[in-house]
This record gives C-alpha cells, sequence and structure tokens, in this order.
C-alpha cells in the first residue's frame, strides 16, 4: 500500500528533494538532456545511491561501462581502473561488495520490446516475490514498440509509450524513469532546456519531467544542473531556469550536491 500511495524512493539529490521533486512510486518521471550530458550518470546515481531494489534497461551503454561505473559510485574507486581490471580478468576485488547488491538487476537489450519489459519485471517478481522500486528505461526511444508482426505486438506513438509506462509504474508500484532526448536548439547542453525543448509530445503523461545541463569549468570538472520543468507534487519551473546543482566527479561517477548552492 505504501508503493501504491506513492511513497518517495529514498533519493541522494537534496536541491530536488527542496522542491518537492521526488521519485514516487507508482508515478512515472521523464528526464531530458543532450547527448553526453549525464541522463545515465543521474539515473545511475539514484539507482546506486537510493540502494532499492532496482531493474535497469541499459540499452545505451554497454555491461561493461554499467559495471564500471556502478562498481565506482559504491567503492570510490576510480571507473577506469576499475574497466581496466575488468578486461583484464582481474575483477575479484569487488566480486564480495557488488554481490551485495543483488536486488539491483540490469538488462542490456538494445532495443527492448514492451513484452521483454514485462517479462523481466514478472521474472524479478519470481525470484523476489516484489517488484522492484525503480524501473529505469534509458532511453524511451530505445523501446521497440512498432511492428504489426502478430497480433501480441503494438505500434506506439511517443506519448503512447509514456502512457503504457505510467500504466506499468501504477501496476507494479514502482517508480518507473525513462530517459530522453531534447530538441535541436538544446543539443549542446549548456543552456536551461524548457518543457517545450523535449522532443515529441511526452509531456502530458509523467508526473515529473526533468532536464539537464551542465557546466564545464575546462578542468574536467563538471556541474551538472537538474531543473524540475513539470512537477505535480511540488515546485515546477516550465522554463527551466530554476535548477538545483550538483557536482559530477568523473573520476568515481558520483553525483553530490553543490555546497551552498541555492535553488530559488
Amino acid at each position: 500500500m505504501r508503493g501504491a500511495a506513492g511513497e518517495p524512493i529514498p533519493s541522494p539529490f537534496k536541491g530536488l528533494a527542496k522542491m518537492d521533486a521526488e521519485f514516487r512510486r507508482g508515478e512515472l518521471s521523464v528526464v531530458a538532456a543532450a547527448g553526453g550530458t549525464g541522463k545515465s550518470v543521474v539515473a545511475l546515481n539514484l539507482s546506486i545511491q537510493s540502494n532499492v531494489p532496482t531493474l535497469y534497461f541499459s540499452a545505451d551503454s554497454t555491461a561493461a561501462t554499467q559495471l564500471s561505473r556502478a562498481t565506482a559510485i559504491i567503492t570510490g574507486d576510480d571507473a577506469k581502473a576499475i574497466k581496466s581490471k575488468l578486461h583484464a580478468d582481474e575483477f575479484e576485488e569487488y566480486s564480495d561488495v557488488l554481490a551485495k547488491r543483488w536486488w539491483q538487476r540490469f538488462n542490456y537489450s538494445a532495443r527492448p520490446t514492451p513484452a521483454e519489459i514485462e517479462l523481466h519485471l514478472d521474472a524479478y517478481f519470481e525470484v523476489f516475490n516484489i517488484y522492484p522500486h525503480l524501473v529505469i528505461i534509458d532511453n524511451i526511444t530505445n523501446i521497440e514498440a512498432g511492428g504489426a508482426g502478430n497480433a501480441d505486438e503494438f505500434t506506439f506513438s511517443l506519448e503512447g509509450l509514456c502512457d503504457y509506462l505510467n500504466e506499468l509504474a501504477r501496476e507494479t508500484h514502482a517508480h518507473v524513469m525513462a530517459m530522453h532526448h531534447v530538441i535541436g536548439d538544446y543539443a549542446d547542453g549548456l543552456k536551461p532546456i524548457p518543457q517545450s525543448g523535449l522532443k515529441g509530445k511526452i509531456s502530458r503523461v509523467p508526473s515529473l519531467i526533468l532536464t539537464i545541463h551542465k557546466e564545464i569549468d575546462g578542468m574536467d570538472g563538471r556541474i551538472l544542473n537538474i531543473s524540475p520543468v513539470k512537477n505535480r507534487e511540488g515546485f515546477e519551473d516550465s522554463s527551466g531556469e530554476t535548477f538545483a546543482s550538483y557536482s559530477f566527479n568523473t573520476r568515481n561517477i558520483r553525483l553530490e550536491d553543490v555546497q551552498g548552492a541555492e535553488v530559488f
């Protein structure tokens, strides 16, 4: 019942929490940004730092990349060094720490279908006797939703996919987070992205829409600014000009609130 009532999952993003931008079970959120800005970094940090039962559909990133990044977030070690150990078959030192996160699962299909998503959710329930509290779709446009090969296949519009994922959230009591792209005017990722900057008709259904733009200091440092452009449960600014700021440690992939940053 807690999931059905929209219980927020634990969030590492304190700045967003101040604006009541929370990731509630039974609801759909969309996170949109330009390519390479940090959508997957935000999703992975939520997954790993919240430490809740998670099913992550990673169509955009490989298993080696996600495993190295997740291990870096958990341990604080350098992600590139971890990936080198993985390729050199010297990964045993991380086996125990990763085994403790057995409730966090990944799927690496490049074009998952709705049927595949449902199958993996049912398999998760069969093994653990619960549905995940968090389901991540990275990216929504990677879902293979077209085709009419048989009666079990349907053609979804982008808005139809949101309807489908929203229903999935309602039925499983998971928070479903879908990554998405933005239109060309915001393709450099360097300026605030308004709600109108999302590709396609996608804004009607999600309870929460976040957009991300970045600041780069020229010395491999990066700040990710996350704007709640739609938020049924709290503050929103559809212009994208109001945001919470997070420092992105490119070494261990961790996101942390920028100390003293004002969100209003």
